[in-house]
């Protein structure tokens, strides 16, 4: 194209919000906004995030440079009767083109209620200073979560007393009730239908309660547990180590034929490690803080907490004996509510609720979400 060509182009621009959700952010998007061809959305999403780019910091979008700051969520008002609104979540990659919608956002889904009221998809009473419960269907893994969060004069309460690691400050509490959590994508709480698989002589769990994950032991990698996600980034073997053993298990999971076919983003893969072995870094905790100490990987990136999904993930695997997660967790809970998780950042209590039949009901976290923006987003069109 010439350069005459592309001095008469307008730039393309499209309605979007932009909202912290836990310790993560993305664009918000509606569905009616959209083209009604899915096909259409990659580029949209990639322009306005920023990817792909080779200096890896999105310069030229919204993203952030790291995998938890370059993801779009995707929310409409839902025709099923167990839901409220439809929400997909999508995560983009930072270098590269990947347009991922295989998995769901934990962190992410803290914001979708909000979004929901604050666009009147969930409308609720003008002068109504209360609590309500949005119903919320992710379209990428077919569960329902409900969220429940404070609401002021009409509009989702960003204001509140509630603290999580690795987001500064205090927010509203939302609470977040993952209905039947397990089989996310592959049917099954234990997809492999064994507690311990060996991927390149190293046993792992495979659980998928929210996403697909893979646990192993930091010790059976030669690698301590409390490890900075700097440290893991700059070990000369430990992230190709990891990947190997999380495209097996994608594999052997079901979620692709083959080890190239793998979606970036699931499973995921997390190490674990008792607190009595390695106590969490950079927040002055002790083991006598935690249950348990966890590293997780993000599309390949170690991330600078826990996600959503890991966690819950980790709480089923925490109750289900035998699990490499089980093996390491304190026998004496923090807190009885559920297990008290050290990430890098922090910790995070997370609860599992089975029945007496041994079917995963409910899994339980807590987060705050902010609306940071609401306007126009401008995307660069780089089809031509």
């Amino acid at each position: 194209m010439s350069s005459r060509s592309l001095l008469s182009r307008k730039q393309n621009s499209i309605p979007a919000a932009y909202y912290r959700g836990g310790t993560s952010r993305a664009i918000f998007f509606r569905k009616e906004d959209l083209p009604s061809e899915q096909q259409q959305w990659d580029g949209i999403f990639r322009g306005t995030i920023g990817s792909p780019d080779p200096y890896g910091r999105q310069l030229d979008g919204m993203g952030g440079g790291i995998s938890s700051l370059s993801k779009v969520c995707v929310v409409s008002k839902s025709d099923r009767p167990d839901a409220d609104v439809d929400y997909t979540f999508v995560s983009l990659g930072v270098k590269n083109m990947d347009v991922d919608y295989s998995s769901n956002c934990g962190n992410m889904i803290s914001a979708v209620g909000p979004y929901a009221v604050d666009t009147e998809l969930f409308p609720v009473a003008g002068e109504a200073n209360d609590t309500v419960s949005v119903r919320i269907f992710n379209t990428n893994t077919g569960k329902v979560i409900r969220s429940t969060f404070p609401v002021v004069d009409g509009e989702a309460a960003a204001a509140g007393e509630f603290a999580i690691d690795g987001v500064a400050g205090t927010g509203a509490r939302i609470r977040l009730d993952f209905i039947d959590p397990a089989g996310s994508r592959t049917g099954k709480l234990l997809p492999t239908g064994k507690v311990v698989d060996c991927f390149d002589d190293i046993p792992a769990s495979c659980i998928d309660v929210g996403n697909p994950c893979v646990f192993v032991c930091a010790s059976d990698l030669g690698v301590p547990g409390n490890l900075a996600p700097d440290e893991i980034d700059s070990h000369p073997t430990l992230l190709p180590q990891l990947d190997s053993i999380r495209r097996q298990a994608g594999v052997k999971m079901g979620l692709a034929e083959t080890l190239k076919e793998v979606p970036g983003s699931v499973p995921k893969i997390c190490l674990v490690s008792s607190p009595s072995d390695s106590y969490t870094s950079g927040m002055m905790q002790t083991s006598k803080d935690v249950d348990l100490v966890v590293r997780a990987l993000s599309v390949g990136q170690p991330h600078k907490a826990v996600p959503i999904t890991v966690a819950l993930a980790l709480a089923a695997a925490a109750r289900v004996s035998g699990t490499v997660v089980a093996d390491v967790v304190s026998k004496k809970p923090v807190d009885p509510a559920g297990v008290t998780l050290g990430h890098a950042s922090g910790s995070l209590l997370v609860s599992a609720e089975f029945d007496a039949e041994g079917h995963l009901r409910c899994a339980t976290v807590y987060r705050t979400a902010r609306r940071i923006m609401e306007g126009r987003v401008f995307w660069k069109d780089t089809s031509a």
